[in-house]
């Protein structure tokens, strides 16, 4: 199920507005992220399977206060509109190939060379 929620966060500058995005956007299930307020100082973030609980933490750990404004699902009619069409707009999905998570060595052959030369039949040798 997709949510959307708000993260206020304190940001001083760009820099802890850019590394906050690169935060809420590094968290699996995150589909967008996009900055909000008058001061800029909330985060909105939307996803699929996306834990708030982890999203606020890393947030607090990176940038610095954060607090959970609200969660809430996220309707089909909510979207973003490109600024007409409207109604041509694709669906982006990703395609996941699968690749198997097993390396297999190529197989070495050994030959035994002996050289006659060395074939002394001494046994201590």
């Amino acid at each position: 199920m997709k949510q959307k929620m708000v993260v206020k966060i304190s940001m001083n500058g760009h820099k802890s507005r850019s590394k906050a995005l690169k935060i809420a956007v590094g968290i699996q299930g995150v589909e967008s992220a996009a900055l909000q307020g008058q001061d800029k100082d909330q985060i909105v973030v939307t996803g699929d399977g996306v834990d708030a609980v982890v999203l606020t933490t890393s947030l607090r750990k990176g940038v610095g206060h954060a607090e959970l404004v609200s969660v809430s699902p996220v309707k089909e009619g909510d979207k973003k509109e490109d600024g007409g069409s409207g109604g041509d707009q694709k669906k982006n999905e990703a395609i996941w190939q699968s690749v198997s998570g097993y390396y297999y060595p190529p197989q070495l052959y050994f030959h035994e060379v002996r050289d006659d030369r060395y074939d002394n039949n001494c046994s201590i040798m």
